[in-house]
């Protein structure tokens, strides 16, 4: 094999670009030091070739090498940018240097060498990304100390630019977080947490280029998480919050009514049953119930996993009528100092030997139409409509437990508890009818009675 030939194998196999031009003896050459903007077009100006060319010279031959020749190519005595639609000169792909050899043969024997390096000079031409591993969902204790960093997010630019961190207050948990340092996207919180308001939390997140005229940027959104805490006390059931603001409990106060006949039975109160709750909804810690005070040397037990009350006894007929009150308490079983109060009240009544009755089955009367936004519906005999019960249980037939309602109810006309009916006059219709239903209830005995009320709608000036 002829040495011209494996010349030519050797260059091939280096991905060789070769020129022929007229000059002298490969002489007067150097290094090149250049620089090109990344995304560059095809044929971008690189740098010219500084050997010498005379009339009459030998022919030599000039050949690029190297790790990026492809990158270049020869025009005459220029180096050209060897880019294209598909194959776009990148900084963050190539890196900062194009590095080449420019090497000059005569006769197909080398004469001189020369290095080549073009440094890519930077485009800002990507955006911000967030590192997946700090944004995903993660979880924070609800007692987390506020203006404490509960975690941190980081975002990367390829082409290096400084990065800053907002939150975007338009978020609907923005208020619980800041940023307080907006280049180190380290996150404080901002006010208290807790489990049993929210249980997860969302936020939206940007980062964004800080130091150039593009301002790049890219959002998120990230998840929080509340872990619960051993942190709330037990409530009584049912809870009425404090204010609607305010995720704290008003114990509520349990009745029941009993007569002398009541003896070794479990109470039912109003409301009810007793029961309670664990604060803490992740975690439901068992609970104990006790009586504190009141029990009246045992009167009264109380099932200390159900929270059911007992009378074990009944009450003397020589002792007077009283009612009793006892304190109740709940706590968790592990924790004794976590516990919440009740009151519990048990009313003695006399026994209940007749039912409340009305004095008619029917009350008639009459309301003269008037634009009045309220009138009291009147007999025809010019007096007020009065309905009335008689409870023969009371020496003089009135019970004060009695307590009147419409039934059904109704958006026109409404009863007192001193039985008088009252009627929204401007939303009632000249010669109208209205056949009312009023039940009495004994709030004691829960005995009903009913009667039927028939009020006429009189025109204006109608006798």
């Amino acid at each position: 094999m002829s040495r011209s030939f494996c010349l030519l194998l050797w260059q091939a196999a280096l991905r060789v670009s070769c020129h022929v031009v007229t000059a002298s003896l490969c002489m007067g050459g150097s290094n090149i030091f250049a620089s090109v903007r990344e995304n560059s077009p095809l044929g971008q100006f690189i740098s010219d070739i500084s050997i010498r060319s005379d009339p009459g010279a030998n022919t030599v031959r000039l050949c690029l090498t190297g790790p990026n020749a492809n990158w270049f190519y020869l025009e005459g005595r220029t180096i050209r940018l060897n880019s294209s639609a598909s194959r776009v000169l990148d900084r963050e792909v190539l890196g900062p240097f194009l590095v080449a050899e420019l090497t000059c043969y005569e006769d197909d024997i080398k004469r001189s060498h020369y290095r080549i390096l073009v440094e890519i000079q930077n485009e800002n031409d990507n955006k911000p990304k967030f590192l997946e591993e700090t944004i995903q969902p993660f979880s924070i204790s609800e007692v987390a100390a506020v203006n404490s960093v509960v975690f941190t997010v980081k975002a990367v630019d390829s082409d290096g630019d400084m990065i800053s961190y907002t939150i975007d207050q338009s978020s609907e948990d923005a208020c619980f977080f800041r940023i307080d340092l907006p280049n180190s996207g380290k996150v404080v919180l901002n006010k208290p947490l807790d489990y049993e308001s929210r249980t997860r939390l969302q936020i939206i997140m940007w980062a964004q280029e800080s130091n150039t005229e593009e301002k790049f940027n890219i959002s998120t959104v990230l998840t929080v998480n509340i872990e619960d805490v051993d942190d709330q006390y037990p409530h009584f059931l049912p809870c009425t919050p404090v204010s609607p603001d305010v995720p704290v409990c008003m114990n509520p106060t349990y009745s029941a009514n009993i007569t002398r006949k009541y003896q070794d039975s479990v109470l039912e109160f109003s409301p009810g049953p007793i029961r309670a709750k664990d604060g803490d909804r992740g975690i439901n810690a068992p609970l104990l119930y006790t009586i504190l005070s009141g029990d009246d040397h045992g009167r009264f037990v109380m099932d200390n996993r159900t929270g059911e009350i007992r009378l074990t006894r009944a009450v003397d007929d020589r002792q007077p009528a009283a009612n009793f009150t006892l304190t109740v308490m709940v706590c968790q079983v592990e924790d004794r100092l976590k516990y919440s109060l009740a009151t519990v009240l048990v009313r003695v009544l006399s026994v209940n030997s007749f039912p409340p009755l009305f004095n008619t089955t029917t009350f008639k009367g009459f309301i003269i139409q008037s634009s009045s936004p309220a009138s009291i519906v009147s007999t025809y005999g010019n007096q007020v409509l009065q309905v009335q019960v008689f409870d023969w249980d009371f020496p003089d037939g009135v019970n004060p437990n009695i307590r009147f309602f419409l039934h059904p109810p109704s958006r026109l006309f409404q009863v007192t508890q001193e039985g008088v009916l009252i009627a929204r006059t401007d939303k009632l219709q000249a010669f109208d009818r209205h056949i009312l239903q009023v039940v009495a209830r004994d709030e004691e005995s829960g005995e009903e009675a009913s009667a039927s009320v028939d009020i006429e709608v009189l025109q204006r000036g109608q006798a």
